[in-house]
């Protein structure tokens, strides 16, 4: 957690501000629109990439549907990974995590900001209702991210197995599904380095209803699975 103290302390005079402004729209969420908060959002994850020496490394943009209404499922390197979707995402999204997170400060006033929904994963009913939730929700407009392994991978650069299960909020809003390659995302937060550090996020072509209709939620995991790690194994080494 090195990179954390790194980034505060290289934004001295901006973090009580950042700080009081993140915790008054996280306690204020209806007062301002999505919009709003995500410009937020974006503005705080810039400074702290900053201040930290972390760079992030975008492709793929075009990939991203033109509509809202859609939703990405990348792979899950660590505490980071959210912050560098926002980083290099022009559009607001909101995120279904594990619950276990949700009262991680900072996180917890980021995940307010963003309605997100938290998943009790020994809870059946639960999930469920989360699943039908986003799913109406994604219908409405709004965009979500799901990480398929359901938790970090601890593995670097390669990633676990992804969950069928993660998919049902997509199959049922029948919405594009957009795989995204992170790498090196689990660096910033996830060792004790200051170094600088590169985090490719690569948004790739999404999978509209009309193509996976017909396939298992077991199926679509697997194929975007292997489209994830193709893309990792391709660009892993690039500085």
């Amino acid at each position: 957690m090195k990179r954390i103290l790194f980034m505060v302390l290289n934004n001295l005079i901006f973090v009580p501000f950042a700080w009081c402004k993140l915790c008054y729209y996280a306690a204020h969420v209806d007062k301002y629109t999505e919009e709003q908060h995500y410009k937020m959002l974006s503005y705080i994850v810039y400074r702290a990439n900053k201040g930290g020496r972390v760079h992030i490394d975008v492709h793929g943009q075009e990939n991203i549907p033109k509509e809202n209404g859609f939703m990405f499922f990348p792979n899950h390197q660590g505490l980071y990974d959210v912050l560098a979707l926002v980083a290099a995402c022009p559009r607001p999204f909101s995120v279904v995590a594990k619950k276990e997170v949700k009262n991680i400060q900072f996180l917890k006033q980021v995940f307010a900001c963003m309605k997100a929904y938290t998943l009790d994963r020994e809870d059946v009913r639960q999930a469920m209702q989360v699943i039908i939730d986003v799913s109406n929700e994604v219908k409405n407009g709004r965009n979500y991210i799901i990480f398929p392994e359901g938790t970090r991978s601890k593995q670097g650069n390669r990633i676990g197995t992804f969950k069928g299960g993660s998919f049902k909020a997509a199959t049922k809003a029948k919405c594009p599904i957009v795989p995204v390659a992170l790498i090196d995302a689990f660096k910033p937060f996830d060792t004790n380095s200051i170094k600088p550090v590169n985090v490719q996020v690569h948004f790739l072509e999404p999978l509209y209803y009309e193509d996976y209709q017909k396939m298992k939620t077991t199926e679509i995991a697997e194929l975007v699975h292997d489209r994830i790690q193709k893309v990792i194994d391709e660009n892993e080494d690039r500085v």
